[in-house]
């Protein structure tokens, strides 16, 4: 997990004791990992994802241990590459012990991640984070009860005021305990769990749990059991858990998640109780109606419409500007250019630090005064989203939408982060459950979302033609969105990922939260995406220094006239585009100004470079996502399928005399 050693080792060159953090999402981890550790530092991938894990030491009364915060689960059954991650630390690193941190409002969804832990065999502390919200909700959990019931020692903390934190340190050091708690799947279950463990290699967790991931038909454990079993050992696996599927009549995930939900409700109706609430109706009647199949959508729309003004207009408008124009425009860049010139008087080297495609000019500006202001009013959106537990309802709400796109709702965060940044929305959608799921997402954000930045010059210009140029505009992009995703969901392999979503309390987001996690998310980016576009750049500069720019721009004119009916001056801009999405727009935008092209013209170009392959930034992130074949094998399908749409408008046009 790249520790960089000094993590492993205390400075007697002995192995540290390692130490999981494990909970749901939002339930105060990552805080309790930075108090643990004075801390809070992304250290690298796990191995083979893009999945970032922290690490660090934790010095408990002179014991030296090493803590590993996780990322949050809903379950360790793995639904996404997040959950796989977590349970793979468990599969394969065994730690000595689980720190498993839950939400003392939803004890049910807690306890439904001991359970699982308890038939791993690993010993656990548990600690009921966020004790004050509980209160304030009338809420009191038993812990001494639910301790002895357990066999495990249950803590309570309040993370941001560091209460209890000090209490956990201590069970940390205690002699480490399994907890004492058992569910019933029936006899069908059970006896082919039983069969199925018979099976099994030895693991970090014990082969029932394992076994029961198989009759779930957990995807992502079969990695782990080609590295593991003969092949016909596999297959007696498949043939058991077919048999059992057969039996039940039903998935037999569906039937484990249901009993553990089952043994959770039994433990919260004893050792959890809830007075009646007053302070917090305000919170309650949101947590309402925020899924109401009625008033949920005004709701919907609502939050949507806030994330757009926030990140696609604040963001991606006035903090952009800002850094754009004035800081990098009217300061930074000036002042590096002056410098270069005085202390580099080499011109090729001038040119590629502060020329039309420099380092400084093009790809700093670019990361840092475009991009890094869209990304880091986002991070702040989605912070208050995670925080609030809105974003569950988010999802649930656009289910149904993305379900015809071959999507769960979960897809609609990217969707709308494309919106502001598709370069940032493609990172996102390692959110999704399935591999199958992200590459369907990623696909949809290249083919037909249009940035914030573009989506502005290309509103512009249709307002300066006719409503009926709009509607066609905006019927255009919906059908290729829908028919893309539904089409993409059929050739792809797999199936679509079952949607189970625990559904947290709603609750004030809180400060401290929404900064720790920006200030951390906004490193990454700045880590993991500016490298990406100082490399495109250089690209760009050794393109043009050979002259091939030029040669590309006469190799597509015959498409662009002949095809696509547009001047041969489009061609510039479609070029241009590929560099950055609202450049190019804006060429097309200043064209139509000086009367280059006719109202269907402009039509026919709007909406071809809405479905244009998407900006080299973005087309870098989805080599580092996805990978280099994905990445070409979705501009191969994108650019012939933006030059069909375009012709087949322009013939439209044409043949039926439809003014524009």
């Amino acid at each position: 997990m790249g520790c960089h050693g000094e993590c492993k080792e205390d400075e007697k060159g002995a192995a540290l004791k390692k130490i999981a953090l494990i909970g749901n999402p939002n339930v105060g981890k990552s805080v309790i990992f930075g108090l643990l550790t004075g801390k809070y530092v992304t250290v690298s991938n796990y191995p083979g994802t893009t999945v970032e894990v922290s690490s660090g030491n934790v010095n408990i009364g002179g014991t030296r241990l090493l803590l590993v915060d996780t990322p949050g689960v809903n379950s360790l059954l793995p639904m996404s590459e997040d959950e796989r991650v977590t349970r793979d630390i468990l599969l394969s690193d065994r730690p000595s012990l689980v720190v498993q941190v839950g939400d003392s409002k939803n004890l049910k969804r807690t306890l439904v991640i001991t359970a699982q832990l308890a038939e791993m065999g690993l010993p656990v502390v548990l600690t009921l984070n966020m004790e004050d919200e509980a209160r304030d909700r009338g809420i009191t959990v038993d812990k001494e009860g639910l301790s002895r019931e357990l066999g495990i020692h249950v803590a309570g903390t309040v993370a941001p005021e560091r209460k209890g934190i000090k209490e956990l340190g201590q069970a940390i050091l205690e002699t480490p305990k399994k907890p004492a708690l058992s569910v019933d799947y029936g006899p069908v279950l059970e006896e082919y769990a039983s069969k199925i463990a018979g099976l099994l290699p030895k693991s970090g967790i014990s082969r029932r749990s394992v076994s029961l991931m198989v009759l779930a038909g957990d995807e992502s454990l079969k990695r782990w059991l080609k590295a593991n079993m003969d092949d016909a050992s596999i297959a007696a696996l498949d043939a058991f858990r077919e048999e059992c599927v057969q039996k039940l009549g039903k998935s037999a995930g569906l039937v484990i998640n249901e009993a553990r939900l089952k043994k959770a409700s039994q433990l919260v109706s004893v050792f959890m109780k809830k007075a009646p609430e007053e302070e917090n109706r305000l919170m309650n009647f949101i947590a309402k109606i925020s899924t109401h199949p009625v008033w949920g959508i005004p709701v919907l729309f609502a939050v949507l419409y806030g994330i757009y003004e926030f990140v696609g207009v604040f963001g991606a408008g006035v903090m952009v500007n800002f850094m754009e124009k004035v800081i990098f425009g009217q300061y930074l860049n000036p002042m590096f250019t002056a410098v270069i010139d005085k202390l580099i008087p080499v011109p090729i080297i001038q040119e590629l630090l502060i020329g039309k495609y420099g380092v400084i000019t093009m790809a700093l500006t670019y990361s840092i005064a475009i991009v890094l202001p869209i990304t880091a009013t986002f991070f702040i959106a989605f912070a208050i989203l995670e925080d609030s537990g809105y974003l569950p309802r988010l999802a649930v709400m656009s289910n149904r939408i993305f379900n015809v796109m071959g999507l769960s709702g979960k897809a609609v965060l990217p969707m709308v982060l494309g919106l502001g940044c598709g370069t940032m929305a493609v990172m996102t959608t390692r959110i999704l459950e399935s591999r199958r799921d992200r590459l369907i997402a990623t696909f949809l954000l290249a083919l037909a979302i249009p940035c914030s930045a573009q989506l502005g010059v290309i509103l512009g210009m249709l307002a300066s033609l006719s409503g009926r140029a709009m509607i066609i505009w905006v019927l255009t992009v919906l059908l290729i969105l829908v028919a893309g995703g539904w089409l993409a969901a059929r050739v792809l392999p797999g199936k679509r990922s079952e949607f189970f979503l625990e559904i947290p309390p709603f609750r004030r987001p809180q400060p401290s939260n929404v900064i720790l996690k920006t200030m951390s998310r906004s490193v990454w980016y700045l880590k993991e995406a500016v490298p990406l576009f100082i490399l495109g750049t250089l690209i760009l500069f050794a393109l043009d220094k050979l002259s091939l720019l030029v040669l590309i721009e006469k190799a597509c004119r015959p498409v662009v006239v002949g095809l696509l009916g547009l001047p041969q001056q489009t061609t510039e801009a479609f070029i241009i585009g590929f560099l950055r999405r609202d450049y190019g727009a804006a060429g097309l935008f200043a064209m139509f100004q000086k009367g280059l092209m006719t109202p269907a013209q402009a039509l026919v170009s709007l909406v071809t470079i809405t479905v244009f392959i998407p900006c080299l930034a973005s087309f870098f992130i989805i080599i580092k996502e996805r990978g280099m074949k994905t990445a070409i094998s979705m501009i191969a399908i994108i650019t012939p399928l933006a030059i069909v749409i375009g012709a087949a408008l322009n013939w439209f046009l044409s043949w039926s005399g439809f003014r524009v």
